[in-house]
């Protein structure tokens, strides 16, 4: 490598951390809504399927939770431990009918849209035919529901009021989870080392290419 092309390189190589060091930094947009899932014994499930779609046995239990979220393997499970036998103690079984035990969690205020403030958690046992489903259930037990033009469920007991799977600016996280401190706005300590480090390497290049040459 001659000394010529190894300075060329080195304004590329600095270019190239940048982007991809920004590119780690960037949160991508999150999005407000609410989510499906499935217990599956004492764990929730994030649901393959709609609520529109799914067609639950006797004794399922199903949940749905408000939060920000960026995508499905980001989303917020609902919270709490009940289970079927808990919730739907007080529905006794009936010929022609099953149940579904329903957790509606929604939400915390740090997740909520302005103005608004999230009901409290709350459980249901929905007692409906054989081959009703999820989107059938809720409507038993939590009334009005709402959804957009694509099916998609907005809200849940009229919450919240206009919303419906809104972006939101940044994807709400525990402070703990980001990677750098922006209390001032400027680069990170970890941008700035890298920068040198990309630096240190071009001079090494340089100085590689000087050595060869003399040595000819």
């Amino acid at each position: 490598m001659t000394r010529r092309r190894a300075a060329t390189l080195l304004p590329a190589l600095v270019a190239l951390l940048l982007v991809g060091l920004v590119a780690g930094h960037a949160q991508a947009a999150g999005y407000r809504y609410w989510s499906f899932w499935e217990r599956d014994g004492d764990r929730w499930v994030y649901a393959t399927q709609g609520p529109s779609t799914t067609r639950p046995s006797d004794g399922t239990v199903q949940g749905f939770r408000f939060a920000v979220s960026e995508d499905s393997g980001d989303a917020t499970r609902p919270r709490g431990t009940a289970d079927f036998p808990t919730i739907c103690a007080d529905t006794p079984a009936q010929d022609g009918r099953k149940r579904v035990a329903l957790v509606i969690d929604f939400g915390t205020v740090k997740d909520s849209p302005s103005g608004e403030t999230p009901p409290a958690l709350r459980t249901a046992c929905a007692a409906v035919s054989p081959d009703a489903t999820t989107a059938e259930a809720l409507a038993t037990v939590a009334k009005p529901l709402r959804y957009d033009t694509h099916a998609l469920l907005c809200a849940i007991s009229g919450y919240p009021r206009k919303e419906c799977g809104d972006p939101v600016a940044e994807a709400k996280k525990p402070a703990a989870t980001k990677q750098r401190d922006d209390s001032d706005g400027g680069p990170s300590v970890g941008l700035w080392a890298g920068v040198a480090a990309v630096a240190v390497l071009g001079g090494a290049a340089v100085w590689q290419a000087r050595r060869r040459r003399h040595a000819r």
